[in-house]
């Protein structure tokens, strides 16, 4: 508005300037010419005067803009304060969260060095655990084998005849001597598994090949008699047993082991000359089994 109105005053000093230079310059005008520039001097004033209100108003917009937009700078300057403040506030929750998930970093290599170590040991168990089954594997093959083996061996077994006996020779007391050598028969059968021996003929008889085991016992109680037998396989004789009664009863006892073919026989001879004894009390035996089969 200052501009507007000094503008304002230059310009009536200009006419008013204008106006004595024309009147001293060609000398005093009449009336009329007077009369003729007044109106243009006010028509140009109230233009000028009409301008000066318009650049007023426009002054007096321009300063409420300018006030507007000085309130809003405020606000824009207080928002970016806040903005700031939150910024700043924002900037330390970012440090903070950044060291929170480098502590949790550090965590997670703890986690999988540990979980490393974990996983190590683990494939150790396991190859332990693989190991364990490999010897329960080889356990249980042995195993199913020895079951095997000792099924094999039952049903051997039961297979195996049942071949044993143990004989008595009489209850009549002395026998002998004879003017010849007779087989001796062994009436008192304690035991006799698989028939193989006679009482009837004296001989025990193999029902399987194999390997048998034979055992004896003589007694006679006569003084001055010699005492003999003679055991044979087939028409061998493989054993002798012989004592010689000097006073008093005397006893003697042997035992082989024979291998024998089926069919094959074994029995006791008493020599010519020879004697023996027996009674209820079992003195002189004759005992033989199947050791295992050939």
């Amino acid at each position: 508005m200052r501009r507007a109105a000094a503008f304002l005053v230059l310009l009536l000093c200009l006419y008013w300037t204008r106006a004595r230079g024309e009147s001293g310059g060609v000398g005093v005008k009449s009336t009329s010419d007077q009369t003729n520039i007044t109106p243009d001097i006010w028509a140009e004033l109230k233009e000028l005067r009409d301008m000066a209100i318009q650049h007023s108003v426009e002054l007096t917009n321009t300063k409420s803009k300018m006030e507007k937009l000085e309130q809003e700078n405020t606000a824009i300057q207080t928002r970016l304060t806040a903005s700031e403040w939150k910024n700043a506030v924002l900037e330390n929750v970012v440090k903070e969260l950044q060291r929170e998930n480098t502590d949790l970093l550090d965590r997670v290599t703890s986690l999988e060095d540990q979980n490393k170590v974990l996983e190590a040991r683990m494939n150790a168990s396991e190859n332990e655990v693989e190991e364990l089954k490999r010897q329960s594997a080889d356990m249980m093959t042995r195993m199913n084998a020895s079951e095997n083996e000792v099924k094999e061996l039952k049903r051997q077994i039961a297979d195996q005849p049942k071949v044993a006996f143990s004989l008595g020779l009489t209850d009549n007391g002395r026998i002998g001597p004879f003017n010849t050598d007779i087989t001796l028969k062994f009436s008192k059968v304690v035991t006799n598994f698989g028939q193989g021996y006679s009482p009837t003929t004296g001989l025990f008889t193999a029902p399987v090949r194999g390997a048998y085991y034979f055992s004896l016992t003589l007694l006679d109680n006569r003084s001055g008699v010699n005492t003999r037998v003679f055991l044979y396989h087939n028409d061998k004789k493989v054993l002798t047993s012989y004592i010689h009664n000097v006073d008093g009863a005397e006893s003697v006892s042997n035992s082989l082991v024979l291998r024998l073919e089926k069919g094959d026989v074994v029995y006791m001879v008493l020599p010519a000359d020879h004697t023996a004894f027996d009674d209820s009390h079992a003195y002189t035996t004759f005992n033989g089994f199947l050791l295992f089969p050939l």
